[in-house]
C-alpha cells in the first residue's frame, strides 16, 4: 500500500473497487486543518472522469502494468491486429479498447499496449505520425491575408485543417495527441 505522496500525472491506482489513472492533481495545504489532495480521475475502461479529494497521507492501492511493444498489423470491419515484437504473438483489439488512437493508425506502426493482468488498458502510439492526404480542395493562392487553412481527409479516414498548399497525395506529419497539422514531410 502506498499513499498520496506519490501521486503523479499517470499512475494508475485501484479507487472504489475501479482502476483509475490520475489526469491532474494538486496539493493543498489550507490554513486551517489538514493537507489534502484534489485528483482528476479517469476510468481506465469507461473513461469517465471524476473529481475526488484524499487526505494527505491517504492509503492507496497502487496497481504495477505492464506495457510491451507491438506492432500494428491490419484492421478487419471492427478489429484492429497487433503483433508482439519480442514474442511474434498476435491479439486483437476492438475500436472502444483503442479509443481515439485508432484515428492515426497505419500498417506497420509502432505501438505499446498497456496490460493490466492480461488484460489489454491502453494503446499508445508515437507523438507524430506520417500520414497521406487522399480528400482535399484545391487551395488558390492569394485569396487570404494570412495563411488560411481548410480541410483534408487522411489515409486513416481522419480529418484535419492543413495550409491551403496541401494537395492530394502529400504526406503530413501530424501530431497524434492534439489531431494537429506540423510540416509537409518532402
Amino acid at each position: 500500500m502506498a499513499d498520496t505522496s506519490i501521486f503523479r500525472n499517470g499512475l494508475v491506482m485501484k479507487h472504489k473497487n475501479n482502476l483509475f489513472k490520475i489526469i491532474e492533481f494538486q496539493h493543498v495545504k489550507p490554513g486551517k486543518g489538514g493537507a489534502f489532495v484534489r485528483t482528476k480521475l479517469k476510468n481506465v475502461k469507461t473513461g469517465q472522469v471524476l473529481d475526488e479529494t484524499f487526505r494527505s497521507g491517504e492509503k492507496i492501492e497502487e496497481i504495477r502494468l505492464d506495457a510491451q511493444n507491438f506492432n500494428f498489423l491490419y484492421k478487419d470491419s471492427d478489429s484492429y491486429f497487433f503483433m508482439n515484437n519480442d514474442t511474434f504473438d498476435q491479439i486483437s483489439l476492438n475500436k472502444e479498447a483503442i479509443g481515439d488512437s485508432s484515428d492515426f493508425l497505419i500498417d506497420n506502426t509502432e505501438t505499446t499496449i498497456v496490460f493490466h493482468e492480461d488484460t489489454p488498458i491502453e494503446v499508445r502510439i508515437p507523438a507524430h505520425v506520417n500520414l497521406t492526404v487522399v480528400e482535399t480542395d484545391p487551395g488558390e493562392k492569394g485569396n487570404t491575408a494570412q495563411g488560411g487553412s481548410k480541410p483534408a481527409k487522411l489515409e486513416t479516414g481522419i480529418s484535419i485543417q492543413v495550409p491551403l498548399f496541401v494537395q492530394i497525395g502529400d504526406t503530413l506529419k501530424v501530431d497524434t495527441r492534439e489531431k494537429k497539422y506540423i510540416e509537409r514531410i518532402k
